[in-house]
């Protein structure tokens, strides 16, 4: 199967790197309105590099949209009138609106997958297998400024993959109250009786990727860098020493089984084309994680 990308900023780079990669992929395909750096990715991976967007699509089976995320809807409709295979980058659109007139424009027999690359993470399926019954849910992504383009604001730049892994994995919010700025968001929500708390920063000094969950039995922590999950236990030996409180924990290492997230989607959106099945993140879920987002934009308004 040959794929194409279509552009070449930070997170198309990566998309050719693994491509180039996948055994799966017989050939890579790359286009950019930037001729110049299109041709230098292109020579580092081994890629052909097209002159015209049509060029790209005359040849690859299924593509990766990759642009920034105002020109998503022109260049998916043009990917749609091709008819192939497309994995469009999160998020879907600029707006869940616009998203829904796109998915009206989508032809019948492609697969068609949005790239909320967090949920490749292996760490975010073991979650899935521990929690249970949560009482309590966190998490956290914080990011140093950056002077990668990411457009609109913290929330659908960061936030949005924890507001995926939340519908998708968790629960759904009945209850959103927002506070922030463009750059910094902190978020509080209510799932039913479960509060669940968000933050996202583009101005931190240290990056931040992680969840905690408490439930009755234990306490659960993960780690999507490091793609480390920890489960605190509590033994019931509770005592004083020099007049200090001390709980007694059981700690468990999860053992996970480390991998790229982006290798991962990448090889599942392949393989999903190839056999003709539905890619796990749809765009009904992508549509449903921008209107939280937007939810939480109009609290900060």
């Amino acid at each position: 199967m040959d794929v194409g990308i279509i552009g070449v900023g930070t997170m198309g780079k990566n998309h050719v790197r693994v491509c180039s990669e996948l055994k799966s992929i017989d050939r890579v395909l790359v286009y950019d309105l930037n001729s110049a750096a299109a041709q230098a990715v292109g020579e580092q991976h081994g890629a052909r590099v097209c002159a015209t967007m049509d060029e790209l699509l005359a040849h690859a089976d299924a593509v990766s949209v990759c642009v920034p995320t105002q020109f998503h809807a022109a260049t998916v409709r043009q990917v749609f009138s091709a008819k192939k295979h497309v994995l469009i980058e999160k998020p879907i659109c600029a707006s869940a609106k616009e998203a829904i007139d796109l998915m009206k424009s989508a032809p019948s027999g492609i697969t068609l997958g949005v790239g909320h690359i967090e949920r490749f993470n292996p760490v975010v399926s073991e979650i899935r297998k521990i929690v249970d019954k949560p009482l309590y849910i966190e998490m956290k992504r914080h990011n140093p400024a950056s002077a990668r383009f990411a457009g609109g604001t913290v929330v659908e730049d960061l936030m949005i993959h924890d507001i995926d892994i939340l519908l998708n994995l968790l629960c759904h919010p009945t209850t959103i109250h927002s506070a922030g700025t463009p750059d910094v968001c902190s978020v509080l929500m209510k799932c039913g009786n479960v509060p669940v708390a968000l933050s996202a920063s583009r101005k931190a000094s240290k990056k931040i990727r992680m969840i905690y969950v408490e439930q009755e039995d234990c306490t659960i922590e993960g780690d999507f860098m490091t793609q480390e999950v920890t489960i605190y236990r509590k033994p019931g030996q509770y005592q004083f020493e020099a007049e200090r409180y001390v709980q007694e924990n059981i700690i468990e290492k999860v053992m996970v089984n480390k991998l790229e997230p982006l290798k991962r989607e990448l090889s599942m959106f392949v393989d999903c084309a190839r056999e003709g099945t539905p890619f796990p993140v749809t765009p009904d879920q992508a549509i449903d994680n921008l209107r939280v987002c937007e939810q939480i934009l109009s609290g900060i308004a």
